[in-house]
């Protein structure tokens, strides 16, 4: 029997809503199945509960991105930006830039 890692992650979550890890893996594997919307909810409830994520901010910007709304996408790697430069994570910082930057 094949494992389904969607009701892994979901129950994952189900057992603790702030494990940013689960939460995260399920962010990805919702947009990896097609549902961006979905995906950007998995994120968006990520960050409020672990705002120090990173990797979050720059994922949910991409998919944001590849729903066409770059308004919210800027917010969100803004956002990130100031994270990153609070934590000392430079280099997510600058992929985060990047990303701002590629938009214009």
């Amino acid at each position: 029997m094949p494992v389904d890692r969607m009701e892994i992650l979901k129950n994952m979550v189900a057992q603790n809503p702030t494990d940013a890890f689960a939460r995260y893996g399920l962010a990805m594997e919702i947009i990896n199945s097609g549902n961006l919307e979905g995906g950007v909810g998995q994120f968006r409830t990520l960050l409020e509960h672990n705002p120090n994520y990173a990797a979050g901010y720059f994922h949910c910007g991409q998919t944001l991105e590849k729903m066409g709304k770059a308004d919210e996408a800027r917010a969100i790697y803004r956002t990130g930006i100031e994270v990153t430069t609070k934590t000392g994570d430079a280099h997510t910082r600058s992929e985060l830039q990047a990303a701002l930057d590629s938009l214009g």
